[in-house]
């Protein structure tokens, strides 16, 4: 994600040396109010959040009710000398009953740069909001609606906003900022904390602990729970990764020498095209298009365009399982990038497909343009309803009341965020499963997703030592995308796999 940042710049007057003694007052004026800009605490600009504030509510889940409380409040992330440098803002929902019996789930999305509305009343939490269906449009009502397939009840749910999201704030300016919360390490270690003030300030370290994350979540959260045994004295029972990213370097396809993303991108791209031709996504379609990727496709990749012979079976079979012209894709010697395969797959209904859904469309403004000129039509979509909704839900319905702007997807932190695309999420969740034998993780993927794609995560599992491949990692897949759970049924099975291992763990 990128936005265009316009740098002002000051015009500087060269004047006479009579001009600038006639100033001189005026410049130690100014000096003296710049002084007294310096001086001033950045906490003086802020107004403080109110207390935290709870509602009673219901919801019917898993086809029962379920009464319970929700709550808002904020939790302040202090510097290694105790001052306040900023302030996170959760919302927990918390059934009634001996705390110590059920599990809390803490929850984070990804971005970087969004908050966890997406999660929230998206996937997990107890209300949502309609979001990621075909026909769906920013104007459409934002009412919450009860979640069936809630995570309710089975576990407390509390989804954390970081800085910069959400209403989540910094107390610091902007270079501080970036420094301790826009930094991979810095996001780890101030979340972790806010993790276990939460705990600690609801009584809640001898519960059962869950972590769950989506997208850069998912690259967050073996992190986090690492942190937490290790460094916080914080055990974590099991982690879910949705939609996750793992592995920052396969992804992309910046490099032209590694099959890797090549490979990765294509079983999400067939996945699309599969669906589109009414087929079902398992097993017996997947299975052949997993098994090339392994074999033939790296030998003729390997192969270079150098190879006609190799080239030609590779663009053949490519354009086979993508359904793209054979023509277009011998042009690009079967590498087909996600732009152009987003773009042409529905060309000729002047159609775009989402990287979060490849069948997830919308109308492309510049049909006509030679290269694409949209922003992401499922991005773009879910953005309205679930700020609408998640901002009255939390000012009207709890009654939390706060004069900001609330940031589902902020472009800023994500523009600002310092990339660490070497440091890899994987050693820490190997090194995680391998301290606590009883840890459970689950990955779970939506086919058509093209943003995170399935297959990075399969090749990554294939990898892992014997402990971590015999029932300690699970890995479903489900219809859709990168946000599979906005189809009902989607949502209802990982609910359904995700229950199982929690029950297991009690």
């Amino acid at each position: 994600m990128r936005i265009l940042t316009l740098a002002c710049s000051a015009l500087l007057l060269t004047a006479s040396g009579s001009a600038i003694l006639a100033a001189d007052a005026d410049t130690k004026a100014d000096d003296a109010k710049a002084s007294e800009k310096a001086d001033a605490k950045p906490d003086d600009h802020f107004t403080p959040f109110p207390e935290p504030k709870s509602i009673k509510q219901s919801a019917v889940i898993g086809g029962r009710t379920v009464s319970y409380t929700a709550t808002v409040g904020s939790l302040p992330v202090k510097d290694d000398k105790g001052k306040v440098i900023g302030e996170v803002v959760y919302t927990a929902y918390t059934v009634p009953g001996t705390p110590t019996s059920r599990p809390v789930t803490f929850a984070f999305n990804g971005g970087p740069g969004a908050s966890s509305v997406y999660l929230n009343l998206g996937a997990i939490g107890p209300k949502r909001v309609p979001f990621g269906d075909q026909g769906d449009a920013p104007s459409d009502l934002a009412v919450l609606r009860d979640n069936p397939n809630s995570w309710l009840d089975f576990t407390d749910l509390v989804f954390i906003d970081p800085i910069g999201t959400g209403f989540s704030r910094s107390r610091e300016d902007k270079d501080k900022t970036k420094k301790d919360f826009y930094e991979a390490d810095a996001d780890i270690h101030y979340l972790s904390r806010i993790v276990y003030d939460w705990l600690v300030a609801n009584d809640r370290l001898t519960s059962r602990k869950y972590l769950t994350g989506e997208s850069y979540g998912g690259y967050r959260v073996p992190r986090l729970a690492y942190y937490l045994q290790t460094q916080m004295g914080v055990g974590i029972s099991g982690m879910t990764l949705v939609s996750p990213y793992l592995d920052p370097p396969a992804i992309g396809e910046d490099d032209a020498l590694s099959p890797l993303p090549w490979m990765i991108n294509l079983p999400s791209m067939a996945a699309g095209h599969f669906e589109r031709q009414g087929k079902p996504l398992d097993e017996t379609t997947m299975g052949p298009v997993e098994t090339y990727m392994r074999t033939g496709f790296v030998q003729d990749f390997l192969a270079g365009p150098g190879d006609k012979a190799a080239t030609d079976r590779l663009s053949a079979k490519v354009a086979e399982i993508t359904g793209l012209d054979p023509a277009l894709v011998r042009r690009m010697n079967g590498r087909v990038d996600i732009d152009t395969y987003l773009r042409e797959i529905r060309r000729s209904q002047g159609l775009i497909g989402s990287v979060y859904d490849s069948n997830y469309t919308a109308y492309d403004p510049f049909p006509a343009s030679a290269t694409p000129q949209y922003s992401d039509p499922l991005l773009t979509t879910l953005i309205a309803p679930t700020t609408s909704a998640m901002v009255d839900f939390v000012t009207r319905q709890v009654g939390w009341k706060v004069n900001a702007r609330y940031n589902a997807l902020s472009y800023d932190v994500n523009e600002q965020w310092k990339r660490d695309d070497t440091d890899s999420p994987v050693s820490d969740l190997r090194k995680a499963i391998a301290t606590d034998p009883k840890m459970t993780v689950n990955i779970v993927h939506g086919w058509d997703d093209l943003s995170c794609p399935f297959y990075g995560s399969k090749l990554i599992l294939a990898q892992m030592p014997d402990f971590a491949r015999a029932g300690r990692i699970k890995l479903h897949m489900y219809p859709g995308g990168h946000m599979f759970y906005s189809r009902s049924d989607s949502g209802a099975a990982m609910r359904s796999d995700v229950m199982g291992s929690y029950a297991a763990g009690s």
